[in-house]
C-alpha cells in the first residue's frame, strides 16, 4: 500500500504540467551539481562554471537532471556523463592512484557503451573528444581548480552555448533505463504486472539519523533474510519502472526544504494526497515552528483548518481526497516505518482540530495561541533540548494525532516528571497534561462513574481530589507570596514533588504555615484567602498517602489552573471567589 501511494503519487507529479514542479522521467534524477565544465564542440575547456549561490557553508548548488545514479558500495561504479572529479578528470584527491585510474576508465566505459545512435550527438562527441585529451594546464588555470582538487564535487559537461547539460540532450533522454539483458521477469508487487524487478533499490535520503548516503525501504543485504533460493531484490520482486517511481517520489517528499514533510523526533514524516489540496503543504504550519519573518503563519494555517471542518469545504481539493503520511525512523541500514496513516482529508482535519482542542489551556497574553508539536515534546526532555526527547515519544504522538488514539502514555510521565524536577507547571506541560487526561476520559467513558474532561479554564466544580489538591497547593502558595513578598524560593521549589506524589506527607506541615502567613495579611485578605481553602477542602475526603501517575497530572493541571486563575483579570465578585486582592 505504501508504495503503491508512493507510485501514484511519483505519476501525479510526473505529469504536472508545471516543469517546476515536475519530477523527473524514468532514469533521470536531480542532483546538486557545484561545478560544470564548459566545453566546446571540438572538446576544448572553455570555463568551469561554479553554480552555487549563498555564502560560506550554506552556499547550495544548483539542481541539474541528470541519468539516475548508480548503486555504489565498495566497487567502482560510474554515472553517466555525471560524477565526482576522480571519475569524470582522473584526478587523484586521496592518495589512491591506482583506484581513480579505475574510475575514470569506468566512466569512460560508460560512454563509449551507449547506443551507436548516441555517440554522434555533437554533445557526446565534444565529451569523448575532451577526455580524450584532458589539458591539466588549462584545468589548473581556473580560479576553481584548488577546490575541486581539495573537496572532490559533482562535476557534469555543457556544450558551450547550450543550456541544457549534455546529458540532458535528446539524444540521452530518449534512454529508457531499461537493460536489454533482462530476462527473468516476475510479477510486481506494485503494479500487479510482469516486468524485471530491481535487484538493489535506490538509496532514500533525508532520513533524520539514517546513513548520510542512504538507506533502503526495501533490502535483503544478509543471506538470512533470502528464501526459496532467490537474492537481494527478487525476494520482493518489485519492478524497475516501479523501484523508480517510488523512491524518486519518496527522496522528492523528504528532500531539504521540503513543505511535505516535518521532523517529529526521531521520526521523518511526510504527507501527501492523491490530488492536490490543501492540507498537502499546511501540515509543516500546524505542527512546526513559524518562521521568523512570519510569527503568525502556524495560527493563519489552524484558522483556516477550522474554518474548513466547520464547513466542510476546502480552498483546494475536496474534503474525501484521500491523504496519505508516512512516519520514517532510522535503524542501521534500513528504514524503519514508525506509522502509515490513511484517510479522508476532512476527516483527518477532524483529527487534527481535535488535537488543539485538546491542548487548549489557559494561558498568558506572552504564550502561543497554538504549541508546535516540537514545543511541546521538547517541555517533556531535560533542559528542554531536542536531543533530549525521549525516544518514540514524537512518532507516537503523531500517530496519536493523526489517527485519533490516546496519547501514549510515555508523554504523561515524561511532563508529571518534569514537572516534579523542575518544580514548574508550564504552560506546554500543562497542555500535554489536560491532553492527556481528556483523551483518556474520553476512552474511558464506559467508565463507572464516567470521568469529567477538563476545561481550559479553572473548574472549581470538579470533584477530583487531586485536582482540588493542586489548587490548593497554589493557593498556599499564593498566601505565603502575598505574606512575603519578594521570597527567592516558595513552597513550591521545597515541597511540590512530595505533595504531588504523597500529599499526606506534606500538606498538614504546609496547612500549619498557612496560619503563620495569614497572620501578615489584612483581615479582608484573610477573609477571602480562608474562603478559598476552605471551598477547595470541602471536596477533599482526607489527604491521599499516594498519587498515581494520572492523579499527578490532575494535581498539576489544578495547580496550573488555580495559578492562572489568581493572575486573570476578572470581575469583582469573581475576584473575591478566585482569591483574587479586592
Amino acid at each position: 500500500m505504501i508504495l503503491q501511494a508512493l507510485t501514484d503519487y511519483y505519476r501525479r507529479k510526473q505529469a504536472d504540467p508545471d516543469p517546476a514542479n515536475r519530477l523527473p522521467a524514468y532514469g533521470f534524477e536531480e542532483k546538486e551539481i557545484p561545478f560544470i565544465l564548459e566545453i566546446d564542440g571540438d572538446g576544448h575547456l572553455v570555463q568551469i562554471l561554479d553554480t552555487r549561490s549563498g555564502e560560506g557553508r550554506r552556499r547550495t548548488a544548483q539542481r541539474f537532471l541528470v541519468p539516475r545514479a548508480v548503486k555504489k558500495t565498495s566497487g567502482v561504479a560510474a554515472n553517466l556523463l555525471w560524477d565526482t572529479a576522480e571519475y569524470v578528470l582522473g584526478v587523484d584527491t586521496r592518495g589512491k592512484p591506482q583506484r581513480v585510474a579505475e574510475q575514470h576508465a569506468a566512466f569512460r566505459a560508460g560512454i563509449d557503451a551507449l547506443p551507436e545512435a548516441v555517440p554522434a550527438d555533437t554533445g557526446i562527441a565534444a565529451v569523448q573528444a575532451f577526455l580524450d585529451h584532458i589539458d591539466l594546464d588549462t584545468l589548473a588555470a581556473c580560479p576553481a581548480w584548488e577546490e575541486i582538487k581539495t573537496t572532490n564535487p559533482l562535476l557534469s559537461f555543457r556544450l558551450h552555448g547550450d543550456v541544457e547539460l549534455v546529458c540532458q540532450r535528446p539524444a540521452v533522454t530518449t534512454l529508457t533505463g531499461e537493460d536489454p539483458d533482462d530476462a527473468a521477469t516476475a510479477t510486481c508487487l506494485v503494479s500487479g504486472e510482469q516486468a524485471a524487478p530491481e535487484r538493489l533499490h535506490a538509496a532514500i535520503k533525508g532520513v533524520w539519523g539514517a546513513q548520510s548516503s542512504g538507506a533502503n525501504i526495501v533490502s535483503f543485504n544478509l543471506d538470512a533474510f533470502n528464501s526459496y533460493g532467490k537474492s537481494r531484490g527478487a525476494n520482493a520482486p518489485v519492478g524497475k519502472a516501479a523501484a523508480f517511481a517510488y523512491t524518486t517520489a519518496l527522496n522528492h517528499l523528504l528532500a531539504k526544504g521540503s513543505r511535505h514533510r516535518i521532523q517529529v523526533g526521531d521520526a521523518s514524516t511526510v504527507f501527501w494526497a492523491e490530488e492536490p489540496h490543501e492540507l498537502e503543504t499546511a501540515l509543516p504550519d500546524f505542527f512546526g515552528e513559524p518562521p521568523r519573518d512570519d510569527p503568525d503563519r502556524g495560527a493563519d494555517a489552524l484558522h483556516a483548518l477550522y474554518r474548513a471542518v466547520e464547513t466542510g469545504r476546502f480552498a483546494v481539493g475536496s474534503d474525501d481526497t484521500r491523504f496519505y503520511v508516512l512516519g520514517l525512523a532510522p535503524n542501521a541500514a534500513r528504514i524503519a516505518v514508525r506509522f502509515w496513516e490513511t484517510a479522508p482529508a476532512i476527516e483527518l482535519a477532524r483529527r487534527i482540530k481535535q488535537h488543539f482542542d485538546d491542548l487548549t489551556v489557559a494561558r498568558s497574553p506572552r504564550d502561543p495561541e497554538y504549541l508546535s508539536l516540537f514545543r511541546l515534546l521538547a517541555a517533556t526532555a531535560v533542559q528542554g533540548k531536542a536531543d533530549n526527547i525521549p525516544p518514540n515519544l514524537g512518532g507516537e504522538v503523531m500517530r496519536a494525532i493523526l489517527e485519533g488514539l490516546p496519547y501514549p502514555a510515555t508523554l504523561l510521565n515524561a511532563a508529571v516528571q518534569r514537572c516534579r524536577a523542575e518544580q514548574q507547571v508550564s504552560y506546554p506541560r500543562a497542555a500535554a497534561i489536560k491532553a492527556w487526561l481528556n483523551r483518556d476520559a474520553r476512552r474511558q467513558r464506559v467508565s463507572n462513574p464516567p470521568r469529567e474532561e477538563f476545561s481550559p479554564m479553572l473548574d472549581p466544580d470538579n470533584p477530583s481530589a487531586a485536582y482540588r489538591l493542586g489548587r490548593l497547593f497554589a493557593t498556599l502558595e499564593k498566601i505565603q507570596e502575598e505574606a512575603s513578598p519578594g521570597l527567592n524560593a516558595t513552597i513550591r521549589d521545597r515541597y511540590y514533588g512530595a505533595a504531588s506524589a504523597t500529599p499526606v506527607s506534606v500538606f498538614t506541615t504546609l496547612l500549619r504555615l498557612k496560619n503563620h502567613h495569614l497572620g501578615k495579611l489584612n483581615p479582608g485578605r484573610v477573609t477571602q484567602m480562608e474562603k478559598l481553602v476552605g471551598e477547595i477542602m470541602a471536596g477533599i475526603d482526607d489527604f491521599p498517602r499516594h498519587l498515581n501517575l494520572p492523579d499527578q497530572g490532575r494535581f498539576a493541571l489544578g495547580y496550573y489552573h488555580q495559578r492562572q486563575a489568581f493572575f486573570t483579570k476578572r470581575d469583582h465578585d469573581t475576584e473575591v471567589t478566585q482569591g483574587e486582592p479586592a
